[in-house]
């Protein structure tokens, strides 16, 4: 099955590479390596050609576990912003990795602590990049 092309915001992959440098060369974490071969496979584009209906960091989604029909609402944001409490997800944890730069309506694999899962991306709820926010 060939993988479909993510799309990100360029001010996002150059913000996501620079933090994965940081981590000091080789990248020895698991989730580390996920993130950066997710964002090096991706096209990278301006934010102002970012379509509305693809998600990007700080980008608010309703998305559904295709197993168990729970839908979830949470803004992927950088790790120092992360509060699950409060709704925001880092994009080091498996599924905000996994959702990041797909768009509504895709089907997503991927492993997670519990095991493969399956998601559907049902609703962006807000997009920095089509509101015009283009300094998240």
């Amino acid at each position: 099955m060939k993988k479909k092309k993510l799309i990100l915001n360029k001010k996002d992959y150059e913000r996501l590479n620079e933090m994965i440098m940081k981590t000091g060369g080789e990248i020895k974490k698991q989730y580390l390596k996920d993130l950066r071969n997710e964002i090096e496979n991706a096209d990278i584009v301006n934010p102002e050609q970012i379509p509305a209906d693809y998600i990007t960091m700080n980008s608010k989604i309703r998305f559904k576990d295709i197993e168990t029909e729970e839908s979830f609402i949470f803004t992927i944001v950088y790790p120092s912003d992360a509060d699950t409490g409060q709704g925001k997800m880092s994009v080091l944890a498996p599924i905000g990795t996994a959702l990041l730069g797909n768009r509504v309506g895709d089907i997503i694999s991927w492993q997670v602590p519990d095991g493969q899962k399956k998601f559907r991306v049902e609703e962006i709820l807000y997009q920095p990049e089509a509101n015009k926010n283009f300094d998240l």
